[in-house]
């Protein structure tokens, strides 16, 4: 068990980072991982050789409410004193099936804690030490309430840890060991660590979107259309540029920076502003067929690196869409977003930051 909490942890560390933790409006999520149960409240003690593990299918109908069908298997074990004073072992094979109902408190954060409740069957095996089992191979029924932490790693795996509380309809988990039980209700518990990978993706959560990555309160986009005022800044901070055709300006050998291609605020949809831009890149690349361009997407270093790396790949890809409607043929064209990096002018300023929210075209031969 220890071996394997420590790949999954290795797991989780390696994740981070890799891609951004997009929350979603729905989704369906196929779960597995570890567990440690132990009796709660039984007539014998409970002893810490335990193990489990689980397998899970989860439906998300919103950002809040999911359904969860959970299979499980647990091995408990216990010690109880017979008559003639002496200590037994029991031990306790137990197959469950549960269906909870999870809320999450936080859906937007990267941490996001939950909380669950459900009913569910269980089918269990004892050895008890006695000759006759005459509770082995029963099926019985149970509640389940508990909670748990959900770690987005990325766009498709979730870290998650969770602590449940299982009431039983009988007082047969551990065994009939006496002739009188005490408990009425046996119960048990369980920690458990695992990891949900997550497919069949909804729209993106228009109630998680503004809140990913924005640190601190952001302006809104000025209107870019004085082009005079823009030219007058990429000569500012790119002094050594030739021009290529109007907004467009060569930065070194294989570069050229497209100046004006402004995006709604946070988002990758175009401003109308842009296209006439674009349409002076589509008629660059028509002229030169034999060329092929990765587009460069940079955003202004406010927000999470995270956040702003996703940011300019989906305008990236949004400037390439542009291009093949325009009958570019898309085999020329390849994606790429650099996120904050890379900055051409200082991000102090107004100007600055508008300068290094830019699209920048690199010439393939």
């Amino acid at each position: 068990m220890k071996k394997l909490f420590t790949t999954l942890a290795l797991m989780l560390i390696i994740g981070i980072g890799v891609s951004q933790a997009q929350t979603v409006t729905d989704s369906w999520a196929l779960g597995f991982g570890l567990s440690y149960p132990r009796f709660s409240s039984v007539n014998i003690k409970g002893t810490d050789s335990n193990y489990g593990a689980y397998l899970s299918m989860q439906r998300n109908f919103s950002e809040y409410v999911g359904l969860r069908l959970k299979l499980g298997y647990s091995h408990l074990e216990g010690e109880w004193t017979d008559a003639a004073l002496a200590v037994n072992e029991e031990s306790t094979n137990l197959m469950t099936g549960d269906i909870d109902l999870l809320y999450y408190f936080v859906p937007c954060e990267k941490l996001s804690p939950y909380a669950f409740g459900g009913v569910g069957i269980n089918h269990k095996t004892i050895d008890n030490g006695q000759t006759v089992y005459p509770d082995d191979n029963k099926v019985g029924a149970h509640l389940s309430v508990g909670a748990g932490v959900e770690y987005k790693i990325n766009s498709n795996w979730n870290f998650v840890t969770e602590f449940g509380y299982h009431v039983t309809n009988n007082s047969e988990l551990d065994g009939t060991i006496a002739p009188t039980e005490v408990n009425g209700l046996d119960s048990y518990i369980a920690l458990s660590a695992g990891m949900n990978f997550i497919f069949g993706h909804g729209e993106k959560s228009e109630l998680c979107e503004p809140c990913q990555g924005i640190t601190q309160p952001r302006q809104e986009m000025k209107d870019m259309t004085d082009y005079n005022r823009i030219e007058d800044m990429i000569v500012k901070h790119i002094p050594k540029e030739v021009i290529v055709d109007k907004y467009i300006y060569a930065i070194s050998e294989d570069r050229l920076v497209l100046i004006g291609v402004n995006f709604a605020f946070d988002k990758s949809d175009l401003l109308p502003e842009s296209y006439p831009v674009l349409d002076q890149g589509v008629k660059l690349l028509k002229d030169h067929p034999e060329v092929n361009v990765e587009i460069e997407g940079y955003t202004d270093w406010i927000g999470t690196e995270e956040y702003n790396q996703t940011l300019s790949e989906e305008r990236s890809q949004t400037i390439k869409n542009y291009l093949v409607s325009k009958g570019i043929a898309e085999s020329r064209l390849t994606t790429i977003g650099y996120g904050k990096g890379n900055p051409v002018a200082s991000n102090e300023t107004d100007e600055g930051r508008a300068m290094n929210r830019r699209i920048v075209f690199r010439i393939i031969k």
